[in-house]
Parts: structure tokens; sequence; C-alpha cells
């Protein structure tokens, strides 16, 4: 059996999945930050420091951490799986020459399985792996520094795949750059114990879009999920109904149609829940949004109704709560708002009902958080945060004490 048991966003952070940040960060050059979905070059001595402090708060609380690096040595310690895997990993890494497929596949095999790891993450570079070769793809020159792509976005481990209740989905990434990321969680669930045999809520050969930082679990019944620039309505329509056909407790999906633009990218960039009746919001959002209810009926089918625009009464309503308290980034300040959401001032990590982690550079959201009666512990993030993620997306939190 799975170990995963995700009924809300609040509850005791028990177990939680990491990534440090590895030499893929290193591999980023301003040539290719487009192309990799990063803005700027961490410096990653720092920012595995400010990592490794991410993981020392957890501990303090109670959770387990487990590596997502540490997890896939695990599983590859079998030839075989390992096999099966590189030759998935370069089908989808679109390396078109024989030869070449065949030359980074012997000299992958090869190698110690931690190194395998790390070089697939970190990316293969020309010159690492000598061929020789007489197909167009061998002749043709290429400026490309790279054979495989180098993957500097795994350290939001949030995003590939998101634990549900007793299940998962494992995500159909929107962009090139993060698609091969979850074939990683796809090998964790068919061969580790922590994920095998669980449910799956959603696929990664499902066609349509979604990724983890639009799902948010608020109870036992409820989840919320983001219609945004990295989510579609047709991949929140297959979780729903996955959901509501099986025997899990789950009863509505609030669908949270928020504007698709970078700086909102995700629900969880712009919305997070802090404890049973508090939650972060960037104000920004409240022009344009639109919020929907898919409710469970019988035999596992399901409506859909429009709730309006008010986030405040829709949880209110939802999660059959008097009061939700909406405590706004930056206080609301137009300049305060903006500048702290950009470096994830509203992602929170609850490590328990009230007890979040946040970047410590937010210090006017953390200052309302504090007053609110949250308990915030700050982490440092110079580096980190140029990667435009905070501390939930950094984590995918695999058990949670029931509340």
């Amino acid at each position: 059996m799975s170990s995963i048991q995700v009924l809300s966003e609040i509850g005791k952070l028990k177990q939680v999945m990491l990534h440090r940040p590895g030499r893929e960060v290193e591999n980023l050059i301003p040539d290719y930050l487009e192309r990799l979905l990063f803005d700027d070059i961490p410096y990653l001595k720092i920012a595995r420091q400010e990592h490794d402090r991410f993981a020392e708060i957890l501990r303090e609380n109670g959770a387990e951490v487990l590596y997502l690096e540490d997890m896939l040595a695990e599983v590859f310690a079998d030839a075989e799986i390992k096999a099966a895997f590189l030759q998935e990993m370069l089908e989808e890494s679109d390396v078109h020459s024989t030869y070449r497929r065949d030359a980074l596949f012997e000299h992958l095999m090869a190698l110690p399985v931690p190194q395998m790891i790390d070089d697939i993450m970190s990316g293969i570079r020309k010159g690492q792996v000598e061929y020789s070769g007489d197909s167009l793809f061998d002749i043709l020159k290429c400026d490309y520094e790279f054979y495989l792509d180098p993957m500097p976005n795994l350290y939001f481990t949030r995003d590939p795949g998101a634990c549900m209740g007793n299940g998962l989905t494992i995500n159909t990434m929107t962009t090139r750059a993060r698609k091969r990321e979850t074939l990683f969680l796809k090998y964790l669930h068919l061969h580790h114990k922590v994920f095998k045999d669980a449910p799956l809520w959603y696929n990664r050969d499902m066609p349509h879009s979604i990724e983890g930082g639009d799902e948010l679990v608020l109870s036992d019944k409820v989840v919320a999920i983001g219609a945004s620039d990295r989510t579609s309505a047709a991949a929140i329509e297959r979780v729903a109904k996955n959901l509501f056909k099986s025997d899990s407790t789950y009863e509505k999906v609030l669908v949270f149609e928020i504007q698709k633009r970078r700086a909102y990218m995700h629900l969880d960039t712009v919305f997070t829940m802090v404890d049973h009746d508090k939650f972060t919001v960037h104000p920004g959002i409240y022009s344009d949004l639109n919020i929907y209810e898919m409710y469970k009926t019988a035999g596992g089918r399901y409506s859909v109704r429009y709730i309006g625009n008010s986030a405040k009464k829709a949880l209110e309503e939802t999660l059959n709560i008097d009061h939700i308290d909406l405590i706004e980034c930056g206080g609301g300040d137009a300049i305060i708002s903006h500048r702290e959401q950009w470096n994830d001032g509203s992602n929170t990590l609850a490590v328990a009902p009230g007890v979040v982690v946040t970047y410590e550079r937010n210090y006017v959201s953390n200052e309302l958080l504090d007053k609110k009666g949250v308990k915030v512990l700050t982490m440092p993030s110079s580096e980190l945060s140029r990667g435009r993620g905070g501390p939930r997306c950094m984590s995918m939190p695999i058990n949670r004490e029931k509340l």
C-alpha cells in the first residue's frame, strides 16, 4: 500500500518529497532562459543552502523529508527498470538519431545509478558522449550545447504530480521544458513503495495539461483547481470524473478561473490555505475571477454551476464556514502586493493548521499573517526565488494528519 494521505492543505505534514537543486541550475545561460522557463540564473551554492534550510524547517516540525533523487535511485537499482526508463527518457527527449540514442543509452546505462540520475537531470552536453554516425541528424551542424536538455525546474516538485486523498495525479505538463519531469513520477508510481498501487486521478499520457500548482486540497470533501495558464478545463473535468466515480470522499471541485498570465502561473501563486478559516490571496486576481462548482450527483456523475466571482463567499458556502479571512498579499498595496507576489508572497506551505513556511523576503505579507494569528516560519530565498516559485511550489506533500 502507498503512503499517500492528503485530505487537506493544512493537516500536520508527516511526509513530503523535495528535490535539492543540482547541476541542472548551473546549465542555465541567458540564451536558454526562455527555453527552460527561467527569468534569471540562481547561484547554486546559495540556492542549496537555502533549500537545506527549508528541509530543516520541515524536519523540525515533524515531517519526514524524502528526496526525489534518492527514491529514484532505489527504483533504478533494478537494471531492467533502469533500462526501460532510459529507453522512454531518450524517446521523450527527441533523440532522433539512432546512433546518438544508442550511444547515450550505453553511456547512461554504464553509469552508477546516482550519477545517471544526476546526469539526466543536469542535461547531457556535447563532448560527454562520443559516437560516430552518418545520419542527417549527425551531419547537420547544431549550435545547441545539449544532447539532453537540463531540467532546472525540478526543484518545484509540486507541479509534475499532486497527492489528493489516497491517490495522485501524474500530470501532463504544458511546456516542452517540463514534460519529461513526470516520467520520474511514473516510475515511482510503478515501483516505489511510497506511491505504488495508489489510484491515479490523472495520468501523464492524457492529452490535456494540468499542473500541481493548480491543485489544492481544501478538505476531505472539497478540492480546488485553478483553470490557469497551465491547467485546462478538459483536464479538470477528467480529474473530477475520476474522483467522483471512485470510492474517495470527494464531493465537490471548486474551479477558480484566473487570468492566464505568467505572473499568475498557477492558482497557488495567488492563493493558498493557511488555517481552517484563513487564506492568503493576491488581490490582483479579483478582476476577471470566475468560480464554478462541480458537484457529485448519483452514480458518480456530476453537475456544474457558476457561483460568482467572490472567493470569500464561495469558500464560506462550500466549506460551510461562517467567516473566511482572506489575507491580502502585501496588504493589498498597489506596489507592495505586486512585488511580494512576484516573489511568491502568497505561496505558503502549511506544516500544521495556522503554521506556515514562507520566504523571509516577503516581510509585509509575513507581518500580516502574524497579526492574524498565523505562525510564520521564514526561510532564506535570495536565489531559490529566482525560479518564480515558493515553499508550496518546492514541495510535494505525501502524507498529512487528518484534521
